[in-house]
C-alpha cells in the first residue's frame, strides 16, 4: 500500500509540474523565450519556402526570436510534415502546408499522420493561382497552343511537379483530364527543383505557384501562359486565366496554412495567430504577398479547421475520381 501511495504521489506530482508547465508556456509574455523552428516539409525555393521566409521574417520582429525555417522535403511532404507530428507541443515546433497536407491521405496508402489527430490550426495563410509557364524554345504562347501541340506529340510533352500528388501534380493531371491530353509528369523533391528543371528545359512545361515563378517570366527565362485561378492576377493582369483562354472549367488555387503538434497550448495557438494577422495587415506584407500573386486570408484557428475538414472531403472526392493512387 505504501508503495502504491508513493507511486500516486509520483504520478501526481508530475501531472502538477506539467500542468504548471503548460499554465506557465501558454502566458503571452511567456512565449516565446527561444527561436521557433517552423518546418517546411518541400525543398527550399518552392511557393511554401517563399512564404514560410516571407511570414518568418514579420514573425521574427513580432514575436522578438528568431522564427527558423528548416526545409524538410520528401515523400511528397510526409516525411517533414511525420516530423512535426511527433514534435513536442509547446509552441517550438511549427508547421507550414498547403493542398498535399490533405491530399496525401488519399494519394498514399500509408500515410505517417493524420490531418486531424495530430494537429492544432494556426492559421490559413494565404491562397495563390498556379503559373502555366514553358520554356521559352516550346513554340507555343497560349493555351489553344499548348492543347494543339499535346494532341499532336501524346506522351512526348512532360511537365515538372513537386513530388506525387503535390500542387503543380494535381494542376497538371487536372489540365490533362479536361484537355483530353497527355502531358507527362515528372516528379521532383520540391517545386524548387521542378521550377529549375523548367528553367533548364528538362522538362518543358511548369505549372508552378504564381509567387515562386513570376521572377523568372519577368526575366524572359519562362514564357508564362496564363494563371490557373478564376481570376486574373492584379500584378501580372496581362496574363489570362486557363478557364478563358482555351480550356472551360479549368481551376486550381492553392492554399497555405500553419498548424501545431496537436496539443499546443490554446493561448499560443491564439498568440501565434494574432501575430500573424498583424504581420499580414502591414503594408509592406500586403504589397510582397499581392506583387507574387498572393491573397492573403489570414484566418481564424477555427476558419481553418473547418477549411481543412472542408479540403479532406473535396480532395478524397477528385482523386477518387481521377484515379491518383501511389500504390
Amino acid at each position: 500500500m505504501a508503495g502504491m501511495n508513493k507511486a500516486v504521489a509520483i504520478a501526481v506530482f508530475f501531472t502538477a509540474a506539467f500542468s504548471s508547465a503548460n499554465i506557465a508556456l501558454a502566458q503571452p509574455g511567456q512565449y516565446p523565450v527561444r527561436p521557433v523552428r517552423l518546418i517546411v516539409p518541400f525543398a527550399p525555393g518552392g511557393s511554401v519556402d517563399t512564404i514560410a521566409r516571407m511570414l518568418g521574417a514579420g514573425l521574427t520582429e513580432e514575436m522578438g526570436q528568431q522564427i527558423i525555417v528548416d526545409d524538410r522535403g520528401g515523400a511528397s511532404g510526409s516525411i517533414g510534415t511525420e516530423l512535426a507530428a511527433h514534435a513536442a507541443p509547446d509552441g517550438y515546433t511549427l508547421l507550414l502546408h498547403t493542398i498535399p497536407f490533405v491530399a496525401n491521405t488519399f494519394f498514399h496508402r500509408h500515410v505517417p499522420y493524420d490531418v486531424v489527430r495530430d494537429f492544432e490550426p494556426v492559421a490559413l495563410i494565404a491562397s495563390s493561382p498556379s503559373l502555366l509557364c514553358v520554356h521559352p524554345s516550346l513554340p507555343v504562347h497560349s493555351v489553344r497552343d499548348l492543347l494543339q501541340l499535346a494532341r499532336t506529340k501524346p506522351g512526348l510533352l512532360t511537365y515538372g511537379t513537386a513530388g506525387a500528388a503535390s500542387n503543380p501534380h494535381i494542376a497538371g493531371e487536372l489540365f490533362n483530364y479536361l484537355g483530353k491530353v497527355n502531358i507527362l509528369a515528372v516528379h521532383f523533391k520540391g517545386g524548387g527543383p521542378a521550377l529549375i528543371a523548367t528553367i533548364s528545359g528538362e522538362v518543358s512545361i511548369g505549372f508552378s505557384n504564381f509567387s515562386s515563378t513570376i521572377n523568372f517570366v519577368k526575366a524572359g527565362k519562362l514564357r508564362g501562359i496564363a494563371v490557373s485561378g478564376l481570376k486574373r492576377v492584379a500584378s501580372m493582369p496581362e496574363l489570362p486565366t486557363i478557364a478563358e483562354s482555351g480550356l472551360p472549367g479549368y481551376e486550381f488555387t492553392a492554399w497555405f496554412g500553419m498548424v501545431a503538434p496537436k496539443g499546443t497550448p490554446r493561448a499560443v495557438i491564439e498568440l501565434l495567430n494574432r501575430r500573424i494577422k498583424e504581420v499580414l495587415a502591414k503594408p509592406e506584407y500586403v504589397k510582397r504577398f499581392a506583387d507574387r500573386g498572393l491573397d492573403i486570408i489570414a484566418s481564424s484557428p477555427e476558419e481553418f479547421g473547418a477549411h481543412l475538414n472542408r479540403e479532406l472531403g473535396k480532395w478524397g472526392k477528385v482523386m477518387k475520381e481521377r484515379g491518383m493512387r501511389a500504390d
